[in-house]
């Protein structure tokens, strides 16, 4: 950040803001609630502001996702951080006239990172893994409703069925624009389909080293949201956007790669579907604190509406090879390209989640199963919601959280997570959920689902 920029990027950037007419440039961040917030800089005062950053109070960080301030120690309205941004980030919105876009982290005054920033938080979970010659690389599949206001309510924007022709027809338009809006900010869109719910999308881009992918999953969202206004929707990408509708996830896909031979960790060929025994321990180690890990990978009171058996969403700690069920999925390679496919996927996760801090968790979790060496144990060849009881304690499957406050008293209670977080950034992210969690049990069901379709 500020003190290693490359003049020559800066440069670049400056030159593209020109050519591109740019009246304004957000500096963005994703805070405790996952909303993306920020402030804009006019392009005049563009070049300081890189290295300055812009003023935001201290407090505005204690503010849970409902917009309500948390009393958390030392972020009040005495004090301030630097949006500072990164200039790697910097992209021209396709979306919007005449502005750009950068993702922002949050600074002291005096240019030193700010213990309590996902962003950094991530960037040390990186440094961790590099200290190893690991490279961890990650991408989010992008389930989303979309949906039209009929009455004052949203419901779905059409009633197309799973993987349907007729529902490709049905959003083409959509899909073709938010495909070119995507291309023009180097995000290369994979694949895009009809999901299993009327309305429900799915899209998936390429894989990338985890900063530039937590980055792209907040364009993502944030491009797939101003296309459907375009269109006249909403794109919502809330866990569990109505209670008789599928819910949306966001699977992890994840992989680690040697930075000084450019080999896959996680594949052996002499190994059942290839994994290795640092993949088998990574997964020991995502298992092992799952339980905590998910107040972080799905972090709303909605969240755990979608967490449920017979939902392909998994409901307890279990891995297995193609099982879709399992909370660590083992999918099949891709033949002839067997170490460039070889990866591991986290079902317990969505698109109400803090990306940073998301995949920070699961790099801090997975890298605690290597150091250890955890054995995840026997895979899962079944789906564990159709055990009945006694034969899923005979295999120790234990039950997910089923409520955020839980989840966030296991992860109160994970001394490596806490640790890996540290203990500013642990406290304000915990207060702030369990405000939202306080919050959304004064309300009736109805408005719950409500807030979370138009919050996400």
């Amino acid at each position: 950040m500020a003190g290693t920029r490359h003049d020559a990027t800066v440069q670049r950037l400056l030159l593209d803001a020109e050519q591109a007419d740019l009246r304004l440039v957000r500096f963005l961040y994703c805070d405790y609630g996952s909303l993306v917030r920020g402030k804009a800089t006019h392009s005049d005062h563009l070049r300081k502001r890189l290295d300055e950053g812009i003023a935001l109070v201290i407090g505005q960080i204690a503010m849970n996702a409902l917009d309500q301030l948390q009393p958390v120690p030392g972020m009040t309205a005495v004090g301030e951080v630097r949006i500072v941004p990164d200039p790697a980030s910097f992209r021209v919105l396709p979306y919007v006239p005449h502005t750009g876009m950068m993702m922002s982290e949050l600074q002291e005054l005096n240019g030193e990172p700010w213990a309590a920033c996902p962003r950094f938080f991530l960037r040390r979970m990186i440094e961790r893994f590099a200290e190893r010659r690991l490279r961890f690389e990650t991408v989010l599949e992008n389930e989303f409703f979309l949906a039209r206001e009929v009455d004052g309510e949203l419901v779905p924007a059409d009633d197309s069925r799973c993987f349907s022709t007729t529902g490709m027809d049905e959003q083409v338009h959509f899909t073709l624009d938010l495909i070119d809006a995507l291309a023009a900010q180097q995000i290369h869109l994979e694949q895009a389909l009809p999901e299993y719910g009327p309305g429900q999308q799915e899209v998936s881009i390429r894989h990338a080293p985890v900063m530039q992918a937590a980055d792209d999953q907040i364009r993502v969202r944030e491009t797939a949201r101003n296309i459907a206004r375009r269109h006249g929707m909403r794109a919502t990408f809330a866990a569990k956007p109505w209670p008789d509708q599928i819910g949306s996830g966001a699977h992890c896909h994840m992989s680690i790669w040697n930075t000084e031979t450019n080999e896959n960790l996680l594949y052996d060929p002499a190994r059942h579907y290839g994994l290795s025994d640092t993949g088998r321990w990574f997964i020991g180690g995502i298992l092992a604190h799952l339980p905590a890990l998910v107040a972080i990978t799905c972090p709303t009171v909605n969240s755990y509406q979608r967490l449920q058996p017979h939902a392909w969403a998994s409901s307890f700690v279990c891995w297995g090879f193609d099982n879709r069920e399992a909370a660590v999925r083992v999918p099949s390679a891709f033949r002839g390209r067997e170490q460039a496919t070889t990866n591991l996927e986290l079902k317990t996760a969505d698109n109400t989640c803090n990306p940073y801090l998301a995949f920070g968790a699961i790099m801090a979790a997975g890298l605690d199963g290597i150091d250890r060496r955890i054995d995840p144990g026997p895979a899962l060849d079944v789906d564990p919601g159709l055990l009945d009881e006694s034969a899923r304690e005979a295999q120790q499957l234990i039950r997910l959280p089923q409520s955020l406050d839980q989840a966030l008293d296991y992860l109160a209670a994970d001394q490596l997570l806490m640790d890996a977080l540290g203990p500013t950034l642990a406290e304000a992210y915990i207060t702030v959920r369990r405000s939202e969690a306080r919050a959304y049990a004064e309300m009736d069901d109805a408005d719950t689902f409500r807030m979370h379709r138009s919050l996400y």
